[in-house]
C-alpha cells in the first residue's frame, strides 16, 4: 500500500510542477498575501475531486475489463516516458516562471479563466496598489475563489492529467492499493499548492531563475521514468 501511495504522490507532483495558469494564480495570490488559504484550498480540493473521479471512475472501470488494465498501464508508461523526454528538452532551454506574462503560454485556458478573473483585475486596476503585505483585497474573496475554480476546471489539460493519466495509471492497482494511489495523488496537490501559496515570497526568486527550472525539469523527468518503470514492472516479471 505504501508503494501505491508513493507512486500516486510522485506522478501527481510531477504533473503539477509543470508550468500552468493554475500555479501562476496560486503564486500570485501568495505574493499578494491575499486569500492565500482559500486559493490553495480551492485548487487542492478541485484537483482531489478530479483525481477521485479518475481513480474511482476511469481507473475502476478499466480494472473491470479483463486485459485492459495492462494496455492502460503500458499506455500510461509510454506517455510518462514521452513527457519525461519533453522535460529533458525543456531543461536544455530553461526559462523562469514570470508571474506577469507566463499565462500567455496557455492561451486557451487562460482566455477562458480570464472571464472570471478579469473583473477582479479591472477592479484592482482602478485602484492600483503596490505589492504590499496587507488586506487590500479582503473584500474580493468570492471573485478570487471563482478565479481559482476557473483556472482549474476551464483548463483542458487538467482533465488529461487527472482523469486519463492518473486514472489510467491507478488501474495497475486493485482494491486498497488503488485507493491509496488516489490518496497519494490527492495529497500531492495539497502539499504543492499550500507550499507554493505560503512559500511564494521565498520561492519566487527560485522559480524566476531559469537554472532552477533546469534542475526541476530534470527532477520531473527522473520521476516520470521511475513511475513508468513501476507501472511496467509487474508485467515484466
Amino acid at each position: 500500500m505504501l508503494l501505491a501511495f508513493i507512486s500516486g504522490f510522485l506522478i501527481s507532483i510531477s504533473l503539477i510542477l509543470a508550468l500552468g495558469p493554475q500555479n501562476v494564480f496560486v503564486l500570485r495570490q501568495g505574493l499578494l498575501r491575499s486569500h492565500v488559504f482559500a486559493s490553495c484550498l480551492v485548487c487542492s480540493i478541485s484537483d482531489a475531486l478530479l483525481i477521485a473521479a479518475g481513480v474511482l471512475g476511469v481507473g475502476l472501470f478499466i480494472t473491470q475489463i479483463e486485459g485492459l488494465a495492462v494496455w492502460m498501464s503500458i499506455g500510461a508508461s509510454i506517455f510518462l516516458i514521452f513527457y519525461g523526454c519533453l522535460r529533458i528538452k525543456s531543461a536544455l532551454n530553461p526559462k523562469g516562471l514570470e508571474v506577469d506574462d507566463s499565462e500567455s503560454k496557455d492561451l486557451w485556458p487562460t482566455m477562458l479563466a480570464g472571464l472570471a478573473f478579469g473583473c477582479l483585475r479591472i477592479k484592482s486596476a482602478l485602484n492600483p496598489k503596490g505589492l504590499e503585505v496587507d488586506d487590500s483585497e479582503s473584500k474580493d474573496l468570492w471573485p478570487t475563489m471563482l478565479a481559482g475554480l476557473a483556472f482549474t476546471y476551464l483548463n483542458p489539460h487538467v482533465y488529461v492529467d487527472t482523469l486519463l493519466l492518473i486514472g489510467g495509471a491507478s488501474s495497475s492497482y486493485t482494491g486498497d492499493d488503488q485507493l491509496m494511489f488516489g490518496i497519494g495523488a490527492a495529497t500531492a496537490s495539497f502539499v504543492f499548492f499550500f507550499s507554493l501559496g505560503y512559500g511564494a515570497k521565498s520561492l519566487s526568486p527560485l522559480l524566476n531563475n531559469p537554472e532552477s527550472w533546469k534542475i526541476i525539469d530534470l527532477f520531473i523527468a527522473g520521476i516520470m521514468f521511475t513511475v513508468a518503470g513501476i507501472l511496467l514492472f509487474p508485467y515484466l516479471t
